[in-house]
């Protein structure tokens, strides 16, 4: 029986380590990708390797550089046989005036936040185009639909990923490749420790599942988008607890 494989980019924490855990459980081959945090991303690998005892390769790289994607991909292949599941979770978050941003960190951002979904699907998609199947699961923000004040750069580029998840759909759909997107409320994630308790309780308060969510409940939708739903396609699907 054929083990498939998935690749996840931002892995090293937060929801990227929490899908690499899902899909580990379940027997899944790990391809592991971040940029900076090494020596976290390969703990997290060697963790796995002996706890669920699965197959796992890191690849330290900017998501944004296409030339790293495409061999980061090839190194997939060469190793697996090819990607089954792509999941495209990285990204950097920027908070502050549009008149305060210059062109290098807009550019920056972009880069890896939405850049990197079109490098990634642009080198996966072959393989699964030939073999007739494949799971795209997009990490995607509410701010993408609603947008918010003083993030505008990210904002944009959550709304392009979910424009693109719904037109790549449409265009895969033929050949038995799914593209979704997870739209997401506020997970407890470093990216959101930067409230303070205050700050916290009041955004909670404006949450009416009264809580944060989890990234373990993140990956438990991506785990259930990739292992079956095959007439599910070309969604946005938002894990806010009901807060937009």
């Amino acid at each position: 029986m054929h083990t498939k494989t998935v690749l996840i980019t931002g892995a090293s924490r937060g929801i990227g380590a929490a899908l690499a855990r899902r899909f580990a459980a379940a027997g899944y081959n790990l391809v592991l990708n971040c940029a900076h945090s090494k020596d976290t991303l390969e703990a997290l690998a060697a963790d796995l390797k002996n706890t669920c005892a699965v197959n796992c390769i890191c690849c330290l790289g900017d998501i944004g550089d296409f030339s790293f994607v495409k061999e980061m991909i090839q190194t997939a292949s060469d190793t697996f046989g090819g990607i089954d599941i792509l999941i495209n979770n990285a990204g950097i978050a920027s908070i502050g005036l549009l008149t305060d941003m210059d062109i290098e960190d807009w550019n920056r951002i972009l880069s890896t936040n939405l850049t990197s979904v079109f490098s990634t699907c642009r080198c996966a998609v072959p393989c699964m185009v030939h073999n007739k199947q494949g799971k795209i699961i997009n990490i995607s923000s509410v701010w993408g639909i609603v947008g918010a004040s003083c993030e505008v750069a990210y904002s944009a580029c959550k709304g392009g990923v979910n424009a693109f998840t719904r037109a790549l759909a449409k265009e895969l759909a033929p050949s038995n490749i799914q593209v979704n997107a997870i739209a997401c409320g506020v997970i407890d994630t470093d990216m959101n420790a930067c409230f303070s308790p205050e700050e916290r309780r009041e955004l909670e308060d404006e949450i009416p599942a009264g809580r944060y969510g989890t990234p373990e409940e993140v990956a438990e939708l991506a785990f259930s988008l990739a292992a079956g739903h095959s007439y599910l396609t070309g969604q946005v699907i938002t894990l806010d607890g009901g807060w937009i």
